[in-house]
């Protein structure tokens, strides 16, 4: 039992790490917030169809990385809700078509992230660009690079990934 929390605990921590890599190196390409955003960290949230470790890992991530790019209190707060709602309505439908695993993450950010844009920043856009330009990073980074993430994890790598299987 006590091998099972440290396994979940490590899989989160490490999830939590590379989210944070990854936006910060998104962030040096001038992509990780604004109105456009292709947040490579994004790609991460396919994971909780393979685990529920992914799902504070994500959100963790989400916060620290909001919180050392500059994020306000608002989109700290905000932008890692939004990661987190993706995160568990992407666990919740792990059981179903694996092409349904990016659409929670994508729909939770499109909704949330256009409203703190538009209301914490005050980006000068309208809402409906914000929206559609959101949307679009979020079909880059969930559904393209995300499934590219999902199809790369086959049976065997994920057993070893996400089961704590010996090589």
């Amino acid at each position: 039992m006590r091998n099972k929390k440290v396994l979940f605990i490590t899989q989160g921590a490490v999830i939590a790490a590379a989210y944070v890599a990854l936006t910060w190196l998104t962030s040096l390409m001038g992509l990780a917030s604004g109105v456009v955003q292709v947040r490579l960290s994004e790609a991460l949230v396919v994971l909780p169809a393979f685990t529920p470790a992914a799902i504070p890992g994500l959100f963790v991530g989400c916060v620290i990385a909001n919180t050392i790019t500059g994020g306000i209190v608002w989109d700290i707060v905000f932008g890692s809700l939004a990661t987190l709602i993706g995160a568990i309505f992407t666990y919740m439908l792990r059981d179903k078509n694996k092409w349904l695993a990016p659409l929670p993450p994508i729909i939770s950010n499109t909704v949330i992230i256009p409203l703190v844009l538009t209301f914490a920043y005050n980006v000068p856009d309208a809402l409906w660009f914000t929206t559609l330009t959101v949307c679009a990073g979020e079909i880059i980074s969930c559904g393209v690079v995300g499934m590219c993430l999902y199809q790369g994890i086959d049976n065997k790598t994920c057993r070893k990934l996400f089961a704590g299987e010996n090589s």
